[in-house]
């Protein structure tokens, strides 16, 4: 058995600059694809996005318009091509990223009603050993949640095919805020339950009526990772302590009601850090909330405790109120840790991360 840990996000479009260390950093989002005009002369096959041998991860719905955080697809193929058209619902060049097999992640803008090849001959490892059956992977992520992609067709060349990728044997998800997804780096119940988010785009295609999440027709999750409560924290909302309480409660039900089987984990909330004296000490948020109604599930063996205090120091919180690159992989590595410790997942490498070649902080304003 493996965990796979989801992308950190980068927030983003490829025109802006990254810093590190205070110097722009170059060709800082390789891997820009080439668009094409897919002919009706046999050089392409299309697929729908619908075909059964596409696995889509996160959510979408039934317009196949991405949602939330670091939604993807993935999907077998044969031949040396694939290529994707975006329909109408995508944002103007919002950036994905891609990968071939278990190369390096590239990064590419898309725009709508435009067709563009991520695969070809000449991308690296291509023409590398390749299985004996000849099936290869493609993988996208989109890389922020306020803003989205709609697929049109999927393309492989005339001589390939798309071939169906089974799902891992466990599934993991997270339900969370901007520090979950990954903001500045390079909801609750009743949004849980829907598909699309809360951004203005899902106001701009369902208005009040959001579609529901079909629960029934997705992998169930075995691990359920909850870290919320830092927005309802802000004296700005008027949360006391007892709504905080009930509604994370009632999440919680919700959660194993639906997912009956699924480990549930409760993240305690570092929310930054302050000088005192002459150091920084970690504050909290709702800090004996969490641990309060984690006892009160603590019985029944399918909700646990991860506690966040000292994995970060002040310098992995950028002034945006966000952990930097390097506070995203600290926590998400003591998580997997955790995971693996705790229910006996063992861990497994399926090429670069994301952020592979992140060597630096990006702790600046203007990140």
């Amino acid at each position: 058995m493996q965990l796979f840990f989801i992308l950190t996000v980068f927030l983003s479009l490829a025109f802006g600059e990254i810093l590190q260390n205070g110097q722009v950093r170059e060709n800082p989002y390789p891997g820009q694809t080439t668009i094409v005009s897919v002919p009706k002369n046999g050089m392409w096959k299309s697929y729908l996005p619908n075909a059964t041998e596409i696995s889509y991860k996160g959510r979408w719905d039934s317009k196949y318009i991405s949602w939330w955080s670091a939604p993807g697809l993935k999907l077998g193929f044969t031949g040396q091509a694939v290529a994707i058209s975006f329909g109408n619902y995508t944002d103007p060049s919002v950036l994905v990223a891609y990968r071939f097999a278990g190369q390096d992640w590239q990064f590419s803008n898309v725009t709508a009603n435009t067709t563009y090849q991520f695969i070809s001959p000449g991308t690296t490892g291509v023409n590398l050993t390749t299985p004996q059956n000849g099936v290869t992977t493609f993988e996208m992520r989109v890389t922020n949640w306020a803003y989205g992609v709609q697929i049109d067709k999927v393309w492989t060349s005339a001589n390939g095919s798309l071939v169906k990728i089974p799902n891992h044997p466990l599934a993991f998800e997270v339900i969370g805020d901007s520090l979950s997804a990954g903001q500045y780096a390079t909801y609750e119940t009743y949004q849980w339950l829907h598909t699309s988010d809360t951004s203005g785009r899902a106001i701009d295609i369902w208005g009040n009526n959001p579609e529901p999440w079909p629960f029934h027709k997705h992998q169930a999750a075995d691990v359920v990772v909850i870290n919320l409560g830092t927005n309802d924290n802000n004296t700005s909302n008027n949360i006391t302590s007892s709504q905080f309480t009930s509604s994370y409660i009632q999440l919680i039900d919700t959660v194993h009601t639906t997912y009956p089987s699924a480990q549930i984990i409760l993240i305690s909330l570092w929310n930054g850090f302050g000088p005192v004296g002459n150091t920084y000490t970690q504050g909290g948020a709702f800090i004996e909330e969490i641990y309060s109604i984690y006892q009160q599930f603590a019985s029944g063996g399918f909700v646990h405790y991860f506690n966040t205090t000292g994995i970060l120091q002040h310098n992995d919180i950028g002034p945006q109120y966000h952990p930097t690159d390097v506070g995203h992989v600290k926590l998400a590595s003591h998580l997997m840790q955790y995971i693996k410790e705790r229910f006996g997942w063992v861990l497994g490498a399926t090429g670069p991360e994301v952020q592979h070649a992140t060597t630096y902080w990006n702790d600046q304003q203007t990140y």
